[in-house]
């Protein structure tokens, strides 16, 4: 994803009830300086939503052994 406003390529997160739309992260604009205070000024782009140009997906391991041999000393927090 990148910044609409500085095109620096910048992380975006999921936005609640939605699930096509992002919010880019806080960041600062390339070269930017400090304010006159000493405190960082944010990109004008920052905490944007934007359209996610990949929706989420659901994670998935390859396993070879699903249920390995159990210890049968070993405390447990559910018997079966």
């Amino acid at each position: 994803m990148r910044c609409t406003t500085c095109e620096r390529p910048i992380c975006a997160g999921p936005v609640a009830g939605s699930l096509s739309k992002g919010r880019i992260c806080r960041h600062d604009a390339p070269g930017a300086r400090r304010d006159t205070d000493g405190s960082l000024v944010s990109c004008r782009g920052s905490l944007e939503i934007v359209d996610l140009q990949m929706l989420v997906q659901q994670l998935e391991f390859d396993v070879d052994d699903p249920q390995p041999e159990a210890d049968e000393t070993a405390p447990g927090l559910f018997m079966i």
